[in-house]
């Protein structure tokens, strides 16, 4: 059995961070993911927007470095649950448990795919940055690179 999600999309909202009695910090946001077809009446593109959990050093993390508009990547599990509301009825409530959050932008970049990251597997707080010259390794482009048959993998 396996239950994976992946998923690439916007914030619709600010990560709202709460903490349980026990102290453990928990964040809750809505991401808006592009479906990959446009309607078609209006040529609009759709999206889904799909909730997304986010636990201890994590969720956090996510309070304090993501906002609404910012591209992320999250990958997670899929959970379904219910509870009866206020009027007894039935309530079931499907969302994205995330153990792994990438921040595709920094703060000020806009819409390019630059900025801050973090993932529970490298410490829950990495961030890189820094311009894209600086981080892109083909930045040259159709110029000739100097690579030795030991840097080859096969």
């Amino acid at each position: 059995m396996l239950n994976r999600v992946i998923l690439i999309g916007r914030l619709t909202r600010d990560p709202e961070l709460r903490y349980t009695p026990a102290g453990v910090a928990v964040t809750q946001f809505t991401l808006a993911v592009d479906r990959p077809f446009a309607n078609s009446q209006t040529k609009e593109r759709e999206a889904d927007f799909i909730n997304i959990v986010t636990w201890r050093q994590l969720a956090e993390t996510c309070a304090n470095y993501l906002r609404k508009g910012r591209l992320a990547a999250v990958e997670g599990r899929m959970q379904v649950r219910n509870y009866d509301n206020n009027e007894g009825r039935k309530v079931y409530v499907t969302e994205v448990i995330a153990d792994n959050v990438r921040f595709l932008e920094s703060s000020g970049s806009g819409n390019r795919e630059e900025g801050t990251g973090t993932s529970p597997g490298n410490g829950g707080g990495a961030r890189y940055g820094g311009s894209r010259e600086q981080q892109d390794p083909f930045i040259d482009d159709g110029k000739p690179i100097d690579i030795s048959d030991d840097d080859l993998p096969f």
